[in-house]
């Protein structure tokens, strides 16, 4: 099982870089209005996973700065404060001529005094290294007639296998595959954006993989919607859908609002109130979200 999925990530890359190359550039009509760049928040934030999008879910934008004539990077640190747990993620993402996003991201998840009444020991820490492909095929967030309409792909390797294995998941790594459809009605200033996801992962994978419930694929969903303030300044919330396959552990949907502000054409500060519903046992688990992403 290992050896496939590995190779489907493999193959899901080289698809995506080739179609990258076929595909023809955004619209020339468009570079006058960018002055540039893109602008101000149209490339997202880098979500947990490390795609470009909102905080919990990816939007069909591209990672960077750049329009379709460059190259585009962008760093991100997240800290995610809730009740009983401690998340933090760090993670590089590089675009390429507004159409392809190669991104890694390395996630720690602090269970603190719950990783002792599990049996685990107090700090105890899941993590998680995510490499993740995304390829916008057609149209575009603001200029085109159609929306922008991305396909990406994620393998995740957690760093706890045996533990992961022990509360009954089946495997310790696994492929996300997904869709996204994103579109910024520019007049009104409202940005809404629709994902699916096709997985198996127990809390994005820091759970490991499938479990005593369910091993197979299920289709999850996610959602986006936003309203820009000012060119610098945007609210709103979003949901994301979760698969529940442990019998031990419980797992809910996810919910959050937010505000991100662009303190500058290179630095976004993201905040959010989040609501995990259960992880691990313990019901409730509502607190903050904090990002700060520096793009170019």
């Amino acid at each position: 099982m290992a050896g496939y999925q590995h190779g489907m990530t493999r193959y899901s890359f080289i698809a995506l870089a080739a179609l990258a190359v076929a595909l023809p550039s955004g619209q020339a009509t468009a570079k006058p209005l960018r002055n540039g760049g893109k602008l101000l928040l149209t490339n997202g934030i880098s979500s947990l996973e490390g795609a470009a999008g909102g905080g919990l879910t990816p939007w069909a934008v591209i990672a960077g700065n750049e329009t379709d004539e460059g190259i585009g990077l962008s760093a991100h640190g997240t800290i995610v404060e809730v009740k009983d747990y401690d998340y933090q993620s760090a993670g590089v993402a590089i675009g390429f001529r507004d159409r392809l996003e190669l991104s890694y991201t390395h996630q720690d998840f602090n269970t603190n005094e719950i990783g002792a009444a599990l049996g685990l020991g107090k700090d105890y820490a899941f993590s998680q290294d995510i490499v993740g492909a995304k390829l916008r095929v057609a149209g575009d967030l603001v200029y085109d007639s159609l929306p922008a309409i991305a396909v990406g792909v994620q393998y995740k390797k957690n760093g706890q296998g045996d533990v992961v294995r022990a509360i009954g998941a089946r495997h310790d790594e696994g492929v996300d595959y997904y869709a996204t459809v994103s579109r910024l009605f520019l007049s009104r200033s409202i940005l809404l954006s629709a994902t699916a996801r096709l997985t198996k992962a127990n809390q994005m994978g820091l759970l490991g993989f499938g479990g005593d419930k369910n091993g197979d694929y299920g289709v999850e969903f996610e959602g986006s919607a936003a309203w820009q303030l000012s060119p610098g300044l945007a609210i709103g919330g979003e949901f994301r859908s979760k698969p529940d396959n442990l019998g031990i552990a419980r797992e809910d949907d996810w919910f959050d609002a937010f505000a991100a502000l662009a303190l500058s054409r290179n630095l976004t500060a993201t905040v959010a109130y989040t609501d995990l519903g259960s992880i691990a046992t313990v019901k409730g688990q509502r607190g903050v979200f904090l990002s700060l992403q520096a793009a170019f």
